[in-house]
């Protein structure tokens, strides 16, 4: 019995964070898994929790290792996810959601053909400004670059299986909570997780 790897993409301040977790509060058997990162901690933030945080030297010598199941650079930062974790956590039967980019998604599905992919989209562009500009944890030229980057990582949405536009919170998190389910319902999925009750009834 294997879990499910779900990945959650979207540009900064489209509020994925925020439906992911209101996904494992309501999912005991979904996890979130805990990226690490180089990028300073920001206020109200838990080492362990948010994110591992590492400086630039811990996470190259990790990357050298081969400890991560993808890595990326996003906004001049470096983002990677454990893979040794993902890997005990998915034998156990736990599904795992990695918060990540696209270029870290390319990189899972890679390793992961099985992965499903969800894409989380603002119902506009001044959403997405007035989110970013409201959480209060960046500059107005960070916010600027993180605009701009949005326009080139939305144009990845076809490389996903699914897409969530997160206009009202409640329906986005009822979206992605039904992405997930149905995805243990899938045919290879029961079939591993349920093989022993399927043959009996053959």
């Amino acid at each position: 019995m294997k879990g499910n790897v779900i990945i959650v993409s979207a540009p900064s301040g489209a509020g994925k964070t925020s439906l992911v977790k209101e996904l494992v509060a309501r999912d005991p058997a979904a996890h979130i898994s805990v990226s690490y990162t180089t990028r300073p901690r920001r206020p109200g933030e838990t080492d362990g929790v948010d994110y591992h945080f590492v400086d630039a030297d811990t996470f190259e010598r990790m990357l050298e290792a081969g400890e991560f199941l993808e890595s990326a650079s996003v906004h001049g930062n470096m983002y990677g996810t454990g893979q040794k974790w993902v890997e005990q956590q998915r034998v156990q039967g736990v599904d795992i959601v990695l918060e990540i980019d696209w270029q870290g998604a390319k990189q899972v599905r890679k390793l992961i053909p099985e992965a499903i992919g969800i894409f989380v989209l603002p119902p506009s562009v001044q959403t997405l400004r007035g989110r970013l500009t409201k959480r209060a944890q960046d500059s107005e030229a960070v916010i600027a670059t993180r605009l701009a980057a949005a326009q080139s990582e939305v144009a990845h949405v076809h490389e996903f299986d699914y897409v969530i536009i997160n206009a009202e919170f409640g329906d986005a998190v009822e979206d992605l909570i039904s992405i997930v389910r149905s995805a243990r319902l899938r045919l290879a999925t029961q079939l591993d997780r349920n093989q022993a009750l399927i043959n009996s009834l053959k």
